[in-house]
């Protein structure tokens, strides 16, 4: 009989391919919040924290690294595009693309702290897990390790 894999050990996507859908999943929370409210707001905020959570369950093991940097560069490469081309969207009309990606973050610092705490917590108990799967039995009269040398 074999044991069901937990939520912890599910992750099986490249870090590549959870970067995609982390961008692409971004971008459509900031046209769905543009096309209802007409300004990025609690939506995509909600949005982004629950993006956050699903690229840490969703990334292969040996890409957590990937996705542990993941969330601050995700929201700056969002609000990079968002200055470059409606930077009223996220800060005042006349201000450039540097200061309306500043604007961004700065009205945005709580989904970003949150997403991102949240994101490192679930990597961490991921790896705790699967650290744990991988140690070897300490059962009693099982044999002793040995080391086998050549030469």
């Amino acid at each position: 009989m074999t044991q069901r894999r937990t939520l912890w050990e599910q992750g099986h996507e490249s870090g590549r391919q959870v970067v995609a859908l982390g961008l692409a999943l971004a971008l459509t929370a900031v046209v769905l919040d543009q096309a209802v409210t007409g300004s990025i707001g609690w939506f995509f905020d909600v949005s982004f924290v629950l993006i956050c959570v699903g690229t840490a369950l969703l990334v292969r093991p040996t890409d957590f690294f990937t996705v542990g940097v993941l969330p601050p560069l995700l929201m700056v490469a969002v609000f990079t595009l968002l200055g470059i081309a409606r930077p009223e969207v996220i800060a005042d009309r006349g201000d450039g693309v540097i200061q309306a990606v500043v604007s961004g973050l700065g009205h945005h610092a709580g989904a970003l702290i949150v997403g991102y705490v949240l994101c490192l917590g679930i990597l961490a108990v991921r790896q705790r897990v699967l650290g744990q799967q991988r140690q070897p039995s300490n059962r009693p009269g099982s044999p002793a390790p040995t080391r086998t040398t050549s030469g």
